[in-house]
């Protein structure tokens, strides 16, 4: 859960979530929404993807990103629950 905590930290990262919330994109879409460089997009899905936030899934030559809904499901039942514990 660590590198979900680090993932969503970065304000980046979460303007990427927010925009796969909204539909699929290529590395190359997400990266038309920021000021940055496309290698530091890559490293930002990079992480996204080792936190297993996102998913991707090869279209052709292109490459689609995805949110990946299971895990936002579990850190919203981890918040809820820690409460409890």
């Amino acid at each position: 859960m660590n590198d979900v905590f680090k993932a969503l930290a970065d304000p980046t990262r979460r303007e990427i979530l927010t925009l796969l919330q909204k539909e699929d994109l290529t590395a190359g879409e997400i990266s038309e929404n920021f000021n940055m460089s496309k290698p530091s997009i890559s490293h930002h899905l990079g992480l996204l993807k080792n936190a297993d936030l996102i998913r991707s899934e090869r279209k052709g030559q292109r490459i689609y990103y995805s949110l990946n809904t299971t895990v936002f499901q579990d850190i919203v039942n981890w918040v809820l629950n820690f409460k409890k514990a």
